[in-house]
């Protein structure tokens, strides 16, 4: 297959895809396969395609739409310039998650993997189970192991979809967090929850060329926990309505 052709036929699978492309997904456009469905010649290698992928970065640059990668691949999505004139034809606005969910979801981010036990030392309250539930259902967290203690509680980590929805590439992307991390009062809290806020705000002024997002969960590697950090001294009191507060 020719160059232009190839390009061509990434480029539409891209724009209709209704999700993240993966460099193996992409593979699977240019293999050949005999009369039996096997694959019957090399096809287009990883490293074509990432070239193909960048000429396309190339082509789209003066325009609306970019090409960008993210945690689980390559997709179409547009410009934030764009999205003054974009909330004209969709003017409903994202969910708003409470303080107490986003704090939630950003210790899980930058302490993964952790426990509920772990989110409660450093919240000072206990965690309440919808919480961990609606993130769960929204495919930004899940169970990545179990620590090996007295009862084995569950260790929680984000998942790709999470980094999807945040327009991003790798947990590293977040906003660093080295000026909080020797902090040992309420306010490490605040810089947490700040922290995330800033890339939510970020990833609503772009939006996939499908408006499309994954949801489906990724395990992410295990490593050691480290100690939790800006723990909050008090009691461990219950949240009634966590997304209320």
């Amino acid at each position: 297959m020719k160059t232009d052709e190839a390009k061509r036929v990434l480029e539409t699978a891209l724009l209709c895809a209704r999700e993240p492309m993966s460099l193996h997904g992409m593979k699977k456009l240019f293999a050949d396969v005999d009369g039996g469905g096997r694959q019957a010649g090399p096809g287009v290698g990883a490293d074509t395609i990432k070239l193909l992928l960048e000429e396309l970065r190339h082509d789209w640059k003066d325009r609306g739409i970019e090409i960008v990668s993210l945690a689980s691949g390559w997709r179409f999505q547009s410009r934030p310039e764009m999205k003054p004139y974009l909330d004209r034809i969709t003017p409903e606005k994202p969910p708003k998650y409470s303080r107490a969910t986003l704090e939630t979801l950003a210790i899980i981010a930058y302490r993964q993997p952790v426990t509920r036990g772990d989110i409660e030392e450093i919240r000072g309250v206990a965690v309440n189970s919808q919480t961990i539930k609606m993130l769960e259902d929204r495919g930004w967290i899940d169970v990545v192991g179990h620590r090996e203690v007295v009862g084995r509680p569950a260790l929680l980590g984000t998942t790709k979809a999470f980094l999807d929805d945040l327009g991003l590439a790798a947990l590293s992307q977040l906003p660093p967090l080295d000026s909080i991390a020797d902090a040992h009062d309420g306010r490490s809290l605040e810089a947490l929850e700040a922290a995330l806020q800033q890339n939510f705000d970020k990833a609503d002024a772009v939006a996939p060329a499908d408006d499309e997002q994954i949801t489906s969960p990724v395990e992410v590697p295990i490593h050691d926990p480290q100690p939790a950090f800006g723990s909050v001294p008090g009691q461990h009191n219950n949240e009634t309505n966590d997304e209320s507060n």
